[in-house]
């Protein structure tokens, strides 16, 4: 019986994680809740993620990743991104992939990502070049870099410790490199190579920091059903009368249209966001070829410094702003930010429908911002300003330090002076006491949300183990493949891992799969290790859907992406780190 009940619940929560119809700490919860209430676990076991070390771990590496890029730690490399790329799209991202994987192959690449996400949109406004280009690969270097170290990402300190939990010895510091490595490198050669290819350009429409005296205004003008317009190319709609004037998109309806990626044609009622001066601007309306929607033009050249300016802003992770209707987001900030629209997944939210909308990770909002109320943004921490570089160091003087702290507690971990938790405790606890970070953003640098996810999911691989699902799953597993090699088994696996982690976190789907592995090996008489390897490459090939990773939703938006171009540029990636795993963990690891 508790077997049929743990499947239930297995079943409903990758459910309700795919669909996401509980927000997934929620649903997290909702499991413990379940297995504690049936009686497949005591409330004891149900609630001893909360002092399981994977989580706890996973936690002190949040906030040290955020020192580092808090103090400055990286800004000197990234200054030199930016010095040395040159407006040169091919070194640009040949730098960016082997700067942002040797970031990640130490770091959480959340942070390092939204550190890189905005160094790329200033260079693209300086240079005029497309960050489709170039956000999506770093996403995706920045998850293959993961697997080269045990901290690389949180997958493979759960899986390290669940292993543990399974008499097995836990992954060492290094041990994952032989291989992490040459993929992460042999990946990043192909998005280099193919990215470039396939990725099609989507030029940045919000470049106002960048704009110095050229005075041009982003503007939303409505096409009247009588307009000279319709029927008319999107993208050539201005060429005759104005040929600087730029479009970048097509709202019609909810819905968005890149008329630089897709043959558009211009409807009654469309909404062209264009970029143009003030006379152009002026023109256009007198002649009511197309109506403002939002601001007055203005009527001189005013000092840029004196009149709004248009930017983008990003929701990111661990953001207070998650979960709150952006009438509740605003009431929080200053009464001069004027929203104009919020833009999710290639949705357009328009003033009469985004007051009352959830704000998610990865939403874009286009506001008007008066200048000088640009450093309030910025001290929330919880709305990335698309177009800074960086503007919220603390304090470069402990970089130093940061470094120093960081680079011991590797080798103090890697040696075997100290467990990880405990190499990590402590270089957390000096990182706050030196003030490389504060307490309070030590605190918000914690993604509460995943943490409770992992302690969720561990209760419920605990289940799948103390029930006898996990065996049960296996042997029905082997069932059809009897008298087949371990290989081809630990093939399959490693393909249903990184298929289910397309959907659902990673974290998620290794702590629910790992349990089943190491059942499965045990019924093959072969050493699980191999089969522990392979769900944490697995876990991580999650490249060829936005919500795969934390990572590709937060790009999702600044890169003008669909996705289409997930699925074109992730497949190969996928299918790639399979076969190669497949192939080289029995080599590397034998059975």
């Amino acid at each position: 019986m508790s077997i049929v009940l743990v499947s239930i619940i297995l079943v409903a929560a990758i459910i309700l994680l795919v669909t996401e119809k509980l927000p997934y700490d929620l649903t997290a919860f909702a499991i413990i809740a379940a297995l504690v209430a049936l009686g497949i676990l005591s409330p004891r076991e149900g609630l001893s993620g909360f002092a399981n070390p994977a989580p706890l771990t996973i936690a002190f590496l949040f906030v040290i990743s955020q020192a580092l890029v808090r103090t400055g730690a990286l800004d000197f490399i990234t200054q030199q991104i930016i010095r040395y790329s040159g407006g040169k799209p091919g070194r640009l991202l040949f730098i960016l992939l082997f700067t942002v994987g040797g970031f990640s192959s130490f770091l959480n690449n959340t942070p390092v990502v939204v550190l890189f996400i905005s160094i790329v949109m200033s260079i693209c406004c300086e240079y005029s070049l497309s960050p489709s280009k170039f956000l999506m690969p770093i996403s995706f270097v920045s998850i293959l870099a993961g697997t080269s170290t045990l901290i690389g990402t949180s997958t493979n300190i759960i899986v390290s410790d669940l292993a543990t939990q399974h008499g097995l010895a836990p992954l060492e510091m290094f041990e994952l490199s032989p291989l992490g490595i040459p993929t992460a490198m042999a990946g990043a050669v192909f998005l280099f190579f193919w990215g470039p290819r396939i990725l099609r350009t989507h030029k940045e429409p919000i470049c106002e920091l960048k704009d110095g005296g050229r005075n041009r205004y982003l503007a939303e003008l409505l096409v009247p059903e009588d307009s000279p317009l319709v029927g008319a190319a999107a993208r050539d709609v201005f060429k005759k009368r104005f040929p600087d004037i730029e479009v970048f998109e097509v709202i019609r309806g909810v819905m968005v249209c890149d008329p630089h990626r897709d043959t558009v044609s211009v409807l009654p009622n469309d909404i062209l966001l264009v970029k143009a001066t003030a006379q152009q601007l002026s023109v256009i309306l007198a002649d009511k070829s197309a109506l403002s929607l939002h601001q007055k033009v203005a009527q001189n050249s005013a000092s840029k410094k004196k009149r709004p300016i248009t930017v983008e802003l990003l929701v990111q992770p661990n953001s207070d702003t998650v979960g709150q209707s952006l009438s509740d987001m605003l009431a929080g900030l200053d009464a001069h930010i004027r929203v104009l629209g919020v833009k999710r997944h290639w949705k357009h939210y328009q003033a009469e429908k985004f007051r009352d909308l959830t704000l998610a990770v990865g939403d874009l909002i286009l506001a008007e911002v008066p200048p000088d109320h640009l450093d309030q943004i910025r001290a929330t921490g919880d709305l990335i300003v698309i177009e800074d570089v960086h503007k919220t160091i603390v304090d470069k003087k402990k970089a130093p330090l940061a470094l120093t702290v960081f680079a011991l507690m590797i080798l103090s971990a890697a040696v075997g002076i100290a467990s990880l938790l405990q190499a990590a405790m402590m270089a957390m606890l000096i990182l706050v006491l030196t003030g490389c970070i504060g307490l309070r953003e030590a605190y918000r640098a914690i993604d509460i949300r995943i943490l409770v996810l992992i302690v969720g999911t561990l209760a419920l691989g605990l289940a799948l183990t103390k029930s006898g699902a996990a065996d049960l799953y296996a042997q029905t597993l082997l069932t059809p493949l009897q008298g087949t090699s371990p290989r081809l088994v630990l093939s399959g696996f490693i393909l249903l891992t990184s298929l289910l982690s397309l959907f659902i976190s990673n974290n998620a789907t290794a702590a629910l799969l790992l349990p089943i592995a190491i059942s499965t090996a045990g019924a093959l008489g072969v050493d699980p290790r191999p089969f522990v390897i392979g769900i944490c490459f697995g876990a991580s090939a999650c490249y060829a859907t936005p919500i795969g990773y934390q990572t590709n939703l937060l790009v999702y938006g600044p890169g003008g992406y669909k996705f289409t171009d997930y699925l074109k540029l992730g497949i190969p990636l996928n299918i790639g780190v399979w076969l190669v795993a497949s192939i080289f963990i029995p080599l590397i690891w034998r059975f």
